[in-house]
């Protein structure tokens, strides 16, 4: 069954994903169950068993449009042929993220709410780590381990968890961009971990 919504063409899963990511970013992921995003699509509140066979797999649904954004600034950033310019465009971007879309950013970094959900999320994130480890060992001229790609992401993924909960201000007054520029320049001088 298809409806238009807004001009658009959109059946019912449709429907629900995209009410679902609405109802999760104006009220947060504490409000989201099959009933409300149901009624906030203006279904049953039966509908959403018939697209989705559980809550979280249609959580991971709606987290794997987050991804799919996300992924969509990350990937060209990674693919810059200037590998500190494409490190510091990925940081920037995965950290504007987080602070734009605050709940989405949660809901997509809870890979414990959504494991064994359907819809195969790591295909995307997985790529997202192998992007920065070849791009810190282009910048490096060398094999890089897994831990010193690891202890990049870790920053900049903290960094980003800070400004999407808002407690970085509890703390410091940092200007996020000049937070990126001082994570990247530690990482990346170092010759080895």
């Amino acid at each position: 069954m298809a409806d238009v919504v807004d001009g658009v063409y959109m059946d019912v899963r449709e429907r629900l994903i995209r009410s679902g990511t609405e109802l999760l970013e104006s009220d947060g992921l504490h409000v989201l169950s099959l009933r409300s995003i149901a009624r906030r699509a203006g279904l049953s509140h039966g509908a959403p068993r018939n697209h989705f066979p559980t809550y979280a797999s249609l959580l991971a649904a709606i987290a794997r449009s987050g991804i799919e954004d996300l992924n969509t600034v990350l990937q060209p950033a990674f693919s810059n042929s200037n590998p500190s310019e494409g490190l510091h465009a990925a940081a920037t971007a995965y950290v504007d993220f987080a602070a734009r879309r605050p709940e989405m950013f949660e809901l997509i970094a809870r890979h414990h709410l959504l494991e064994g959900a359907g819809g195969n999320l790591r295909e995307i994130t997985g790529t997202w780590f192998g992007s920065l480890s070849d791009a810190l060992e282009r910048l490096r001229d060398r094999p890089v381990s897994a831990n010193e790609a690891l202890a990049l992401w870790a920053n900049v993924h903290g960094l980003a968890i800070l400004l999407s909960r808002q407690t970085i201000n509890a703390v410091a007054v940092v200007a996020p961009r000049t937070a990126i520029e001082v994570a990247l320049r530690v990482h990346l001088a170092r010759d080895q971990i």
